[in-house]
């Protein structure tokens, strides 16, 4: 299971930042993303990383948000700076993982609202 908290007003040109947590054990999270939804739109990617810190984000996000990860919580986070109206969105982190028996699945989170207005 996964859970985000974060979300919330911010203000354009000001910052927020997502947290995402995977509850349980027994497993190893190998990839966590970020992907956001605004109305009317399709779910896209905003950031993702890989166990070992790799990352990669979309075009209008990269230099202004940072995704990073704590693997000792199983946490990931989201830090969004010099936001932008077009930011808003719901935003859902993911998470793949693998079971210490070998299968590996992946989960979304319920997702939290981001809005940006002054």
């Amino acid at each position: 299971q996964l859970e985000e908290s974060g979300g919330g007003l911010g203000q354009p040109g000001g910052s927020l930042r997502l947290s995402c947590s995977a509850a349980g054990s027994r497993f190893s999270i190998i990839d966590m993303g970020w992907y956001r939804q605004a109305p009317g739109k399709e779910r896209e990617l905003v950031a993702r990383i890989t166990h070992g810190g790799n990352t990669d984000y979309a075009d209008s996000v990269r230099g202004r948000f940072t995704i990073s990860r704590d693997n000792t919580k199983k946490t990931s986070y989201l830090q969004m700076g010099s936001l932008k109206p077009e930011d808003a969105g719901d935003y859902y982190c993911s998470a793949r993982v693998i079971w210490e028996w070998g299968s590996s699945d992946d989960y979304w989170g319920q997702g939290t609202q981001v809005t940006v207005s002054s």
